[in-house]
């Protein structure tokens, strides 16, 4: 490198946006990733020991991908090469692989190929680099937004290790960027600004674990704000939707807006609006309320206010939920919708709720009866011969799978816990349960009257 490519490069680092400047250059810097990262894991193991095999980095955007790459460029002893597969070829493979079979011929050293967006590859130039991966001539890094397992060659994938990293959580943002704040030789030290705490939160919240995302609207809002006339920047709420391009609104997860959102939701659901109960779904979802969160309370919905009146609703609410967490957002907000717009629109039924909730009332405050000879378990040692469970009938002997024979211990005989209503499904199911109880009566009847 001569002075002029030296300069040209310095240059370029001071230039560079503020989320690349503050690439960690150590492990210890980097945040979140504990579950690949942390000391007792294979990836920092090997890392420290400069022991890398083949890896593939997955995960959604700002979440340390190219980060934990160039930390590795820095502690490695092998000689470290980079390209993206958006502009790069197969031309360019081939200049690091023959670069990589002199070094590694003349110096015995390796070399370590870190290629982004490496779904980016066709199958082709993927299976170019086989060989090489395969007898050590390269070590490869992959990087990938999308499923490695969908969209990169089966034969490279078995040749390394994958790891996924997950959006950062909040409090790791955050410390990002107070550390960009205060850091005069990377950061923004050297303008004087300050954050307000509703904008820090505003912004760690809306950047969805995108770190890149978060420290790209700090620069801006600092680079853009003019200072007052103590000389300090200071980055208010309004400065930092304008710099995230994201309204703020006012829902704060944890006070009452929160609490009144969901309960308008919920009554929502229950009142059989659709509309409304999209339109409450859409505010949560944009002030960044937790996908899970609102998928348990569509779940519970479907069982309290929905029911047997329609038993489809609960089987979406948690095959919606299933959905949420398996593929999160922004997917994550079509599911919540189909549910809760199935949910709006179900037949309705409390009943489930009321039968359970008088026969919690009835265990808590009445005596607890003997459970009938005849359902008592005759399985166990010795049970048979005290009589266990004798008389019982097998219902689907009967016609219709029914037998005549009392369940309810003798004190509660005729005692109604679950009331059936007189929508959808829960009708149907109402009526053949009277179907079958006049027929028990007639028989009682029956046998009242041969005993008479």
């Amino acid at each position: 490198m001569d002075l002029f490519d030296y300069m040209r490069e310095t240059a370029g680092e001071k230039e560079s946006p503020l989320a690349s400047r503050m690439r960690p250059t150590r492990l210890e810097e980097v945040a979140g990733q504990e579950h690949i990262i942390g000391k007792d894991k294979l990836l920092y193991r090997a890392i420290k020991a400069d022991q890398l095999r083949s890896v593939i980095f997955y995960g959604p955007p700002g979440t340390g991908k190219t980060t934990l790459a160039k930390v590795i460029a820095a502690t490695t002893s092998a000689e470290f090469r980079q390209i993206n597969a958006t502009n790069a070829g197969k031309k360019d493979m081939q200049e690091v692989v023959e670069e990589a079979e002199r070094t590694l011929s003349a110096y015995q050293k390796k070399t370590i190929l870190f290629i982004d967006e490496i779904h980016r590859f066709n199958k082709g130039q993927q299976d170019y680099l086989l060989p090489y991966v395969e007898n050590g001539t390269v070590i490869l890094i992959g990087a990938t937004t999308e499923n490695p397992y969908f969209e990169v060659n089966g034969a490279l994938i078995s040749r390394s290790i994958i790891f996924e990293l997950k959006p950062l959580e909040k409090e790791d943002i955050r410390r990002l960027m107070m550390r960009a704040l205060s850091d005069k030789e990377k950061g923004l030290g050297i303008y004087r600004a300050e954050i307000a705490p509703e904008a820090l939160e505003f912004i760690s919240d809306v950047a969805n674990g995108d770190a890149r995302k978060a420290l790209n609207a700090l620069e801006l809002g600092v680079l853009t704000t003019e200072p007052g006339m103590d000389g300090v920047i200071r980055i208010t709420l309004e400065v930092a939707s304008e710099c995230i391009q994201k309204r703020a609104i006012g829902y704060d997860k944890t006070g009452d807006n929160h609490y009144d959102t969901i309960s308008a939701f919920i009554k929502s659901m229950r009142g059989s609006d659709p509309d409304a109960a999209i339109y409450y779904l859409a505010r949560m979802l944009y002030a960044g309320e937790q996908v899970t969160f609102i998928a348990r309370r569509i779940m519970i919905c479907a069982a309290e206010d929905v029911g047997n009146a329609d038993p489809m609703a609960l089987q979406v609410a948690v095959a919606a939920s299933l959905a949420v967490e398996r593929v999160g957002m922004p997917e994550a907000q079509i599911f919540l919708s189909q549910a809760a717009a199935y949910v709006a629109c179900a037949p309705k039924s409390n009943a489930a709720v009321n039968a359970i909730s008088d026969a919690m009332d009835t265990v808590a405050k009445e005596k607890t009866p003997r459970v009938p000879t005849h359902l008592m378990d005759a399985h166990y040692g010795g049970a048979s011969k005290l009589g266990r469970g004798a008389g019982y009938e097998y219902a689907h002997v009967f016609p219709n799978h029914f037998s005549f024979q009392s369940y309810l211990p003798e004190e509660l005989t005729g005692r109604r816990f679950y009331q059936m209503g007189d929508l959808g499904y829960e009708k149907k199911m109402k009526d053949w349960m009277e179907f079958l109880r006049k027929g028990t009566e007639e028989q009682q009847s029956r046998s009242g009257g041969e005993n008479s």
